[in-house]
């Protein structure tokens, strides 16, 4: 009779536990949410993150101030609200013309001497025979004179120390200075044509062949024109050398100069120097320098191509106004290959002046006389160097003498 009872009880038993269970979790549940609701803190958790373990931080949880602190030597700029920093370059201070004009010719004096002092010490021979004027005749011809200009002068010079005399230093120097100026030619018009024409700017054009310095000779040459207080714009029209338009940009920066150029390499050339002058004329420029691309003397599609780069660039010029100056840039090292390149190049563009470069580096100054005579057109600065102002303009009695000196 027990045993039954009991066993009839057991399923009333289970239930009333699990029922216990249930109300006990309910209870303990109500109680959590009541804590929380008072703000009571969450039991932290059983395991701390360990050494690499992601921490989870909520994204609105409050962050620590960081102090900006500046380094020594940092320039701090305090700006108003809306107000935009800007960074202002401090500008080159090209060197005056004349001042670095002194500095180039003793420059020229120590590398070129070997010309002077080798006719000085030949024509101070106590005896000047046949043989003496024919070493005096190859001098001339090594140092580039060429050799019209070098017979021109061997027999002036007979003839003048035949009838002077006498062999002291003084003399025959004074005697051989005279002559080399008339080689040179002073009466030559050397002068920049940089002045404005009515409302136009002038436009300058630089050309040459591959390697002789063109696009660093646009930068100090605008350098040089800063120098004299014009308002100047730099025309990137070599687009077949992908670093020559930065290369350009980065001279004309140094002085405050803006530089035309095309975003796109191997863009027309023509187009450049178009945009260049039509800057010069928007913005009242007084000079318009065009950096044009370098090119072989013997490649006709080439040279045709600089012919319509001019043409173009006179397209935004008032009515009856025209480049006037084309300046041909000839590396003085190249003696008398030089010289044929300036040959075609004045067939094409009509050159107007000279620009003997890296005339430091070689003994080779008579090419200054052989350009002149084959061309008819003047030397009109000469680069002696690579600082940024080793470009002065060129002038007769200043290169003779710096010869002899």
């Amino acid at each position: 009779m027990t045993n039954l009872s009991l066993v009839d009880a057991l399923p009333l038993i289970i239930a009333v536990f699990v029922l216990a269970v249930i109300v006990s979790s309910i209870t303990v549940g109500l109680q959590s949410r009541a804590k929380r609701r008072r703000g009571e803190p969450k039991p932290p958790p059983e395991t701390l993150p360990g050494v690499g373990d992601d921490a989870e931080e909520p994204r609105d949880s409050a962050r620590p101030d960081v102090d900006v602190v500046p380094l020594p030597g940092d320039e701090v700029e305090t700006l108003q609200p809306g107000q935009v920093a800007t960074e202002v370059p401090a500008l080159d201070r090209p060197t005056e013309p004349t001042t670095r004009l002194a500095r180039l010719r003793a420059r020229l004096a120590q590398s070129n001497s070997g010309l002077g002092r080798g006719l000085l010490s030949l024509l101070s021979r106590e005896t000047l025979d046949e043989e003496t004027w024919e070493e005096i005749e190859d001098t001339l011809l090594l140092a580039d004179v060429g050799v019209d200009p070098a017979t021109e002068l061997v027999e002036t010079l007979r003839q003048r120390v035949r009838v002077l005399g006498t062999r002291e230093p003084a003399e025959v120097k004074a005697l051989l200075r005279e002559e080399l100026i008339k080689l040179v030619d002073p009466s030559l018009d050397r002068r920049l044509n940089v002045a404005r024409k009515g409302t136009d700017p002038q436009v300058a054009l630089v050309v040459g062949v591959n390697g002789t310095g063109k696009t660093t000779t646009v930068g100090k040459l605008a350098r040089v024109l800063v120098a004299e207080n014009l308002d100047v714009v730099l025309g990137a029209a070599d687009t077949f050398r992908a670093a020559a338009a930065d290369q350009l940009e980065t001279w004309g920066s140094r002085v405050g100069v803006p530089t035309v150029r095309s975003d796109k390499d191997g863009a027309d050339p023509a187009s450049v120097a178009f945009d260049a002058v039509t800057a010069g004329i928007s913005t009242d420029a007084d000079v318009v320098l065009i950096d044009t691309a370098g090119r072989l003397q013997n490649k006709v599609g080439l040279m045709d191509e600089l012919g319509k780069v001019k043409r173009i660039a006179e397209r935004p010029l008032s009515e009856g106004h025209t480049i006037d100056e084309v300046l041909l840039v000839l590396d003085a090292t190249t003696g008398q290959n030089g010289l044929q390149q300036a040959k075609v190049f004045a067939e094409v563009v009509d050159v107007t002046g000279i620009v003997l470069t890296k005339l430091d580096g070689t003994a080779k100054g008579g090419i200054v006389i052989a350009v002149q005579r084959a061309l008819g057109v003047p030397v009109k600065l000469i680069g002696l160097g690579e600082g940024a102002d080793d470009l002065a303009p060129f002038t007769a009695e200043g290169f003779v003498d710096a010869l002899l000196d």
